[in-house]
């Protein structure tokens, strides 16, 4: 029987074919290549994944102010100033980013105490510190090359932001309550760049809401963290100097400046003609600061405030409200 199958197999291929193999598994050196090539494309792309969280993409949120001068100045409409307020926008995104990563390397050490700063790429030993610097110094740099480009008035603003937030890092953010006002003239002088890139005059007084409002959430986020980190004075040292009852009364003081100083813009005569509608979002403005503080003293957050925005259904709501308000009154309403 096995003689005969043996024939008939001979026979079948008697032309000098030889019967079809089963597919053959890769050898140990091309399985180790194609292993290599899965690893090293796994690996670049943590590497990128780590270096954009470095980059924190989602306070870019922050330089949302640089639109205020767009729509309150009434060009909102106008296509070649919309371009200049995004441009703006964009260099105030690679400024901050380039300045992040400058922060994490100088804080790494303290950074890797703290409970969810540990976790930054840099502190975590993800991203090397001399690799975070370069790309650091190469978005700072990138950034005021297109501020040049931008026009004069631009650039010394973008300037100005730069030395603020070198200064910050090299140690103002230690000295207490400068601390908190430095991020605050960050935002102003976001809200002034955008003015300046679209070519009009912002309100004082707008100013002065958008430094009050920068300095609620500046308190509100040292409030939180004194509170809810232990041993906060070897994260941050300059939270030792802080106490509980001095914060409350900030941002109490904070909060009420803010609206009152919204309040009187909207009925500044010297700004732009709405014929005094922009009253009618007082409330808006208000509840949103009172559910801030909600979220502050009820809830105990105010550590991260874009966090807040985005998760918090009525602080958002509040946000969406008074946008899509003050573009009515400004553009429809007239």
């Amino acid at each position: 029987m096995i003689a005969n199958i043996g024939r008939l197999v001979r026979s079948t291929f008697a032309d000098g074919s030889q019967a079809p193999r089963p597919p053959q598994p890769p050898t140990l050196v091309q399985h180790d290549f194609a292993l290599s090539e899965t690893n090293d494309a796994v690996s670049w792309n943590n590497r990128v994944a780590d270096i954009v969280r470095g980059l924190r993409p989602a306070q870019w949120i922050k330089n949302g102010v640089v639109f205020a001068g767009l729509v309150f100045g009434g060009k909102l409409l106008e296509p070649s100033a919309v371009v200049s307020a995004a441009l703006a926008a964009i260099v105030f995104c690679l400024l901050s980013s380039g300045f992040y990563l400058i922060n994490d390397v100088v804080d790494r050490h303290v950074d890797q105490l703290h409970p969810e700063k540990r976790w930054r790429p840099v502190a975590a030993g993800a991203v090397a510190p001399r690799t975070a610097l370069a790309i650091g110094a190469g978005l700072i740099a990138a950034a005021l090359a297109g501020s040049a480009a931008m026009g004069l008035g631009f650039l010394l603003v973008a300037l100005s932001y730069s030395a603020l937030m070198a200064a910050y890092n090299l140690g103002m953010k230690q000295i207490v309550i400068l601390d908190v006002f430095a991020i605050a003239a960050g935002f102003v002088l976001r809200a002034v760049g955008g003015a300046v890139a679209v070519d009009v005059t912002i309100s004082p007084w707008l100013l002065v809401c958008t430094l009050l409002l920068a300095l609620l959430l500046g308190f509100g986020k040292r409030r939180q963290e004194l509170l809810s980190i232990e041993g906060a004075g070897l994260h941050r040292a300059n939270l030792e100097t802080y106490s509980e009852r001095m914060l409350d009364q900030a941002v109490a003081v904070s909060a009420t400046g803010a609206i009152l100083a919204y309040a009187i813009y909207t009925f500044d005569r010297n700004a732009p003609a709405f014929d005094r509608r922009m009253m009618v979002t007082i409330p808006i403005v208000a509840y949103g600061i009172f559910r801030y503080l909600f979220l502050v003293y009820g809830r105990g957050q105010g550590g991260a405030p874009e966090t807040m925005l985005l998760t918090d259904r009525s602080l958002l709501g509040a946000v969406v409200a008074w946008s899509i308000a003050s573009v009515v009154l400004f553009y429809l309403a007239s």
